[in-house]
């Protein structure tokens, strides 16, 4: 549902969905940057695995609409990414961007956006893909990190590359400190990749939606 200060649906621009698991950081950047005219899109829901996800309180202070769908009340993965694919669809997203979504993309969502779900990741891909990448880069010794937005395809980080920037691995860093400072960059990297897209609009997806009706496990976040 869209919160008190929505005004519904911009039908003149670009539909994005976004998913989340936690705080929502990149989210905040997706939203500030619509906000500020530096991206022409209409975030159409937000989604999360989590019910307590910080980042659905973040969306409904913006207005959006926000639902909750936990993987624990489907049966199998494949009608949970069904039940992903069939909201986004429904409500006209033509590009689904993943903001911390803490979760595999399967089968079901690939096939329903082909070439349009984009990931950001906190290293310069390929090196250092999965979780904790910018551990792996400080453990590794490197001495150049950075922020990679690719577009999410069946193996792990290993789509294609829309947009990277390097951030350099400094000599007193630690884990913590080094991913403060690649979250910036993902923060100011993501927006301007996400405009990339739509100016070259991806496939649109194929699936037709379901008629409207609450699916298993589905609630709207209050």
């Amino acid at each position: 549902m869209r919160g008190p200060s929505g005004s519904g649906v911009d039908e003149g621009r670009p539909g994005i969905g976004v998913l989340i698991s936690g705080r929502g950081s990149n989210l905040q950047a997706i939203l500030e940057a619509i906000r500020d005219g530096r991206l022409n899109a209409d975030v159409r829901i937000v989604i999360s695995n989590r019910a307590d996800a910080a980042g659905l309180e973040h969306a409904r202070r913006a207005g959006v609409e926000t639902l909750a769908l936990e993987p624990r009340r489907f049966a199998t993965r494949e009608l949970y990414d069904r039940a992903l694919a069939d909201a986004l669809v429904s409500r006209g997203v033509r590009l689904v961007c993943l903001a911390g979504f803490m979760r595999i993309v399967g089968p079901e969502l690939l096939k329903t956006f082909p070439d349009a779900i984009l990931n950001v990741h906190p290293s310069l891909l390929p090196a250092f893909p999965g979780l904790e990448a910018q551990r792996q880069a400080w453990e590794y010794g490197v001495k150049v990190s950075g922020a990679t937005v690719h577009i999410v395809d069946e193996g792990l980080d290993s789509g294609p590359i829309v947009l990277q920037t390097a951030v350099p691995v400094l000599d007193d860093d630690t884990p913590e400190t080094l991913a403060a400072r690649i979250l910036v960059q993902e923060r100011r990297l993501y927006p301007e990749a996400i405009s990339l897209m739509l100016a070259n609009p991806p496939p649109r997806c194929v699936r037709r939606p379901r008629p409207a009706r609450e699916l298993p496990g589905e609630r709207q976040a209050r």
